[in-house]
C-alpha cells in the first residue's frame, strides 16, 4: 500500500491539516506536501525519525509507516537501478574542486575533465559524502546541532531537517544542489589527496564536528593464509590436566600462534600458557598522571 495514500487517508479520517503534521514531525509544510503527493521518495526509516513522530501524531503502531515506507523505498530502487548513472551537475564539481587543496586543484580539474565521473571523481566525491553522512547521521538527533546547521546554510530549523534527511538517501549517482550543496559547504573546509597511493585527507569545518579532521589510506595487503589448527593445540584442549583452567582469552591467543617448519606439542601449548601468566615476563602497563587539583 502507498505510504502518502494511508497518511492522507489518516489526516482526513482524524480531520487533522498537513501543518500540523510537518509540526509534529518538525520539518516544512512544502516538504509534508510533496511527499503525500509524490513527489519525494519516502525517506530511509533506519536513518530518520520522522516516522517515529508522525506514528504518534496520527495514532499509528509503533513502526506501521517505517514498514509501509521500507517496502516503498525497495520498489523504488528496482526502477532507479534500471537507469543508467548520470555525470555529477557542474555545481557540485565545481564545489569539490574548489575545496580541493590548491597544490593539486589543477592537477585533479584536468584529471575530472579528462574522464568525466571517472575513478578519481568518483573515489573523492564517494568519500566526501561518506564523511558528510556520517557526521549528518550522528548529529540528526541534536537540535543545537542542527540550528548551528540552519545559521551557516541560512535556513530555517525545519528546512534544515529536510535538508539533512534528504541529503541521507542521496547517493554518489543522484545528489541534487538542493539537498548535498547546501550542507557539504558549510561542513567540508577542504580536502586533500596523494595521486599516488590515493590517500584522501578531509578538513571538516570545527564548529560543526569535534572530529574535523578524517584520513582514508589505501594499503596493500598480502591474502590471509587458510587457517590450519595445530593437531597439538587439540591435544592440549583434549587434556584437561593441561589446559583445564585456561581462560578464553588465553586459548585465544594460544590459538593463533603460527609455526613454518616445527610441529607444536601440547606440552609447548601448556608452558607457553605459564610464560603468559607469568608477571615477570611483561613491562607493568604506564600510569596515567593525574592533573594536578592544586
Amino acid at each position: 500500500m502507498d505510504l502518502a495514500f494511508v497518511i492522507r487517508r489518516r489526516l482526513g479520517e482524524l480531520a487533522l491539516e498537513q501543518r500540523g503534521l510537518a509540526a509534529a514531525a518538525h520539518v516544512t509544510e512544502s516538504y509534508i506536501s510533496q511527499l503525500l503527493a509524490g513527489k519525494k521518495a519516502p525517506p530511509a526509516p533506519n536513518r530518520t525519525d520522522v516516522y517515529e513522530k508522525m506514528e504518534l501524531f496520527l495514532g499509528f503502531p509503533n513502526g506501521e509507516l517505517a514498514k509501509l515506507a521500507r517496502l516503498q523505498r525497495q520498489e523504488h530502487l528496482k526502477k532507479r537501478v534500471e537507469a543508467p548513472p548520470r555525470p555529477l551537475f557542474k555545481d557540485f564539481r565545481e564545489l569539490i574542486l574548489r575545496k580541493c587543496n590548491p597544490e593539486k586543484g589543477r592537477q585533479v580539474r584536468a584529471i575530472f575533465e579528462k574522464e568525466p565521473f571517472g575513478e578519481l571523481e568518483r573515489l573523492v566525491t564517494q568519500k566526501l559524502l561518506d564523511v558528510a553522512k556520517g557526521v549528518a547521521k550522528e548529529e540528526l538527533a541534536s537540535e543545537k546541532w542542527l540550528r548551528m546547521v540552519a545559521r551557516l546554510s541560512k535556513r530555517s530549523y525545519e528546512q534544515t531537517r529536510v535538508m539533512i534527511l534528504e541529503f541521507l538517501d542521496t547517493d554518489v549517482f543522484h545528489v541534487s544542489i538542493d539537498n548535498c550543496v547546501s550542507f557539504m559547504d558549510p561542513l567540508i573546509e577542504s580536502w586533500d589527496i596523494d595521486l599516488a597511493t590515493f590517500g584522501v585527507e578531509i578538513v571538516l569545518n570545527h564548529r560543526l564536528t569535534l572530529g574535523h579532521l578524517k584520513r582514508f589510506d589505501f594499503v596493500e595487503r598480502e591474502p590471509e593464509r587458510p587457517f590450519h589448527v595445530e593437531p597439538g593445540f587439540e591435544e592440549f584442549l583434549e587434556d584437561t590436566a593441561l589446559s583445564g583452567d585456561a581462560r578464553d582469552e588465553e586459548i585465544e591467543f594460544l590459538k593463533l600462534l603460527r609455526f613454518k617448519d616445527k610441529r607444536p606439542t601440547p606440552l609447548y601449548y601448556y608452558r607457553e600458557l605459564q610464560n603468559l601468566r607469568d608477571p615477570l615476563h611483561f613491562c607493568p602497563s604506564p600510569q596515567k598522571t593525574q592533573p594536578d587539583s592544586t
